[in-house]
């Protein structure tokens, strides 16, 4: 593997590890070319990453994408080995422009070795990649953007309506692996990430924000959406590591406190409530509004009334064994820390809490 401390390459060091693979020749700045050499010797398959992107120079970028490609190829045609060759280039190879020129010219040298000795090359032709371990600055706009508003600094969008092609990392090394096992996907003589995603630089600015927001806000993001899960994982690789905790507002009084933990627009939110010795909570009904408890420190007795019966029903729950109980509409219901320690208790509830139409009748059990 060349460009083994690159993005891309720890990051699929990381999974091959993972998946047992052993033996991994990794090549990077600091090896020579005679251990290059001596790699192409004995390697069973190729992972071409390196490359240059963002070099001081021009004429780096023919050095880096093209002349390594070739010295590669050179040692393997010297040993007879015809192992499989996956190169990453990109798609702006057909651009005219010396990033893309140098990276045609690596694609077409992989073509003609395999012409030539009969050797399998998978070409990648790789979109915007993103994920973690990726360098602010250098790889990706999403990597600039994570690093800099998980900082408070500014970040800059040239053009909100320009439109990009984004694949993150861990598709990318799925389709890598399959290309190792044999089973790479292929669209018109070119190797392609099946999974690749869609949007607008204003839009991925906003998001991106939104991340830093949900501290404040307690809102998670829509995880239902595959980019926005991916996004907010990356963003989150990117966090100070002095940075990674956040404080809630407590709300506390003698009774205990109440704290809002997580909101979500459709999911509804979940809350800490911690009760003293002897208090009650409560004693309230709903109409909609529904909810679940989850007691786990302590001892406490939820009690329920339906509002129009004097039937009192009880259930006792503690922190030794896990229990939720779902708090049905239309019973007036509390909760009573029956221990001598402070009772924890979990709490989701079906909607966000809304002051203007907070749902909640008092009646005492």
């Amino acid at each position: 593997m060349t460009g083994a401390n690159g993005f891309v390459g720890k990051n699929l060091v990381a999974e091959l590890s993972n998946q047992d693979y052993s033996d991994l020749l990794l090549f990077n700045r600091k090896n020579s070319l005679e251990e290059l050499e001596e790699f192409s010797k004995q390697c069973d398959f190729v992972f071409h990453l390196a490359g240059v992107n963002r070099p001081e120079e021009e004429s780096e970028f023919m050095e880096g994408n093209y002349e390594l490609t070739s010295k590669l190829l050179e040692f393997l045609k010297k040993h007879n080995n015809k192992s499989p060759v996956l190169i990453t280039s990109s798609i702006q190879a057909d651009n005219n422009n010396p990033y893309g020129n140098s990276k045609k010219a690596g694609e077409n040298l992989l073509f003609d070795y395999s012409k030539e000795t009969g050797a399998d090359v998978f070409v990648y032709r790789l979109p915007n990649l993103f994920g973690k371990w990726s360098k602010p600055n250098y790889n990706t706009v999403v990597a600039t953007y994570c690093y800099n508003v998980a900082r408070n600094f500014h970040i800059q969008v040239n053009n909100p309506e320009a439109e990009l092609n984004l694949s993150y990392i861990d598709d990318v090394l799925e389709e890598f692996i399959n290309a190792l096992q044999g089973n790479p996907s292929i669209l018109n003589n070119y190797c392609t990430v099946p999974v690749s995603h869609s949007i607008k630089l204003g839009e991925l600015a906003e998001r991106i924000l939104s991340f830093r927001e949900s501290r404040n806000s307690l809102l998670v993001p829509d995880m239902e959406d595959t980019l926005t899960k991916k996004l907010y994982s990356t963003y989150l690789s990117f966090l100070p590591e002095d940075d990674f905790s956040y404080d809630l507002k407590m709300n506390i009084d003698n009774r205990g406190s109440f704290t809002e933990f997580l909101r979500t627009p459709d999911r509804g939110q979940v809350s800490v409530n911690i009760s003293k010795p002897g208090i009650t909570k409560g004693n309230h009904w709903h109409h909609t509004k529904n909810e679940k408890f989850l007691v786990v420190s302590g001892e406490g007795l939820i009690r329920f009334r339906k509002i129009d019966s004097e039937e009192i029903i009880e259930y006792r729950v503690n922190g030794e064994k896990l229990q939720v109980v779902d708090i049905p509409i239309g019973y007036t219901h509390s909760i009573v820390n029956v221990g001598e320690t402070d009772l924890v208790t979990i709490m989701w509830v079906n909607e966000s809490f809304n002051p203007t139409q907070p749902d909640t009748i008092f009646l005492e059990v």
